[in-house]
């Protein structure tokens, strides 16, 4: 995949949209997690030292083509304010002759913020008219929010036809775009991938994916209920997608066939009522009838750790158990403990995974943590996303 970077554009005296992820979730109008602010400063910096004044674009919730004051960018552009130590210049906003009209008044090196841009239908439409209207408010466009990559709107995609080649991918995209290229296309072996999360129908394609380049296949979460059933275990009252348990045969096959090893939890942390405080006991083997698994079971760490610490290469997407409730945090903790451990390339995927890792403190100590969730999946997936096709063809 070829795609400009900053370093491939000149950015001097230029006005460059940039779309950024700052999606972040607010509380009584305040910003109560800046992590994807803090993500995107390198990028903005970058253009400003280039001489570029940044445009930044992006959506916050889901205001589903109206305006919704709850969901303006201002607490967001205060926030930056701070984290940048920079007036941001917040329009009430996305496009029209006012906002325009102001951008021509910024000073080089300013840094601007438009309103939500899915406050308009236009956005998620991927409307000619409305990145039309975007376009005319840059010189340049810089893509640094892989968050939203994988969707084909016209912030993401439309607009960028209308820069003529100078569209780029931002510093935190292309540290998404390298770490899966490394993982996804020629990864150190043994490769072992530990996929977790509460429903095999949303891992089915990766799953299918993954079987064809890794060496192990390590399944934990309620996801795996529906696996051990195809594989003619017990599972009593576990959480089980019934509707795909032909196709979990199916990935069984494949893996055997493929000589991946698949692992199955072989013991289990259950309990008779779905409820954090409720009893729960280590069981192994099969599930008695009455009692659901909510974490994987101390037999099943051992045996997973020990695989991860034989890897050269892990990607981990989706958690072990219930890691919300800290009885059935046990299995997630001790498997991203022994990712993290281990010497192997280490590559987490948004989302759940992304969530663990922040709330048992191992962040910084993987290789790369994705900004994605549905981003993530898509790549693990094997597909092309919208938001970097779209820069791969303006790179030709």
């Amino acid at each position: 995949m070829t795609i400009k970077t900053l370093d491939d554009l000149e950015l001097d005296g230029k006005r460059v949209l940039v779309r950024v992820d700052f999606n972040v979730p607010l509380e009584f109008g305040e910003v109560t997690d800046e992590l994807r602010i803090k993500e995107a400063l390198p990028t903005i910096v970058k253009i400003r030292e280039k001489g570029g004044t940044p445009i930044l674009m992006s959506h916050l919730g889901r205001p589903k083509g109206s305006v919704k004051d709850n969901l303006r960018m201002d607490p967001v552009a205060k926030r930056l304010e701070k984290l940048i130590d920079a007036k941001v210049t917040k329009f009430d906003e996305a496009v029209g002759e006012a906002v325009e009209a102001g951008i021509a008044k910024l000073e080089p090196g300013s840094i601007a913020m438009l309103e939500n841009v899915r406050f308009y239908p236009g956005e998620e439409a991927n409307s000619a008219d409305f990145a039309a209207s975007l376009a005319r408010l840059g010189d340049a466009y810089v893509n640094d929010a892989f968050g939203t990559a994988h969707r084909a709107h016209a912030s993401t995609v439309g607009v960028v036809p209308h820069m003529k080649g100078n569209a780029a991918a931002g510093l935190l995209m292309n540290k998404e775009i390298e770490y899966f290229q490394r993982v996804l296309g020629d990864p150190p072996h043994p490769f072992v991938a530990v996929l977790g999360g509460a429903k095999v129908s949303d891992k089915i394609p990766v799953l299918k994916n993954l079987v064809e380049k890794v060496d192990a296949v390590l399944v934990g979460g309620a996801m795996a209920y529906t696996l051990l059933l195809a594989d003619g275990k017990r599972i009593g009252a576990s959480r089980v997608e019934r509707e795909v348990i032909d196709v979990a045969r199916e990935i069984l096959a494949l893996a055997q066939a493929r000589n991946v090893k698949f692992l199955l939890p072989v013991d289990h942390e259950v309990v008779e009522t779905f409820d954090e405080r409720a009893d729960s006991k280590t069981v192994e083997g099969d599930i008695p009838e009455g009692w659901m698994g909510l974490d994987i079971g101390p037999r099943t760490i051992e045996l997973y750790s020990e695989e991860i610490q034989n890897a050269k290469a892990v990607i981990w997407n989706g958690p072990m158990g219930v890691f919300e409730w800290s009885a059935f945090a046990g299995g997630t903790w001790s498997i991203g403990e022994a990712i993290a451990e281990s010497s192997a390339l280490s590559v987490v995927g948004g989302g759940d995974s992304a969530a663990a890792a922040a709330k048992f403190d191992l962040t910084e100590r993987f290789d790369h943590v994705s900004t994605g969730g549905g981003a993530s999946l898509e790549m693990l997936e094997g597909k092309v996303l919208p938001g970097l096709q779209a820069l791969e063809d303006a790179a030709k």
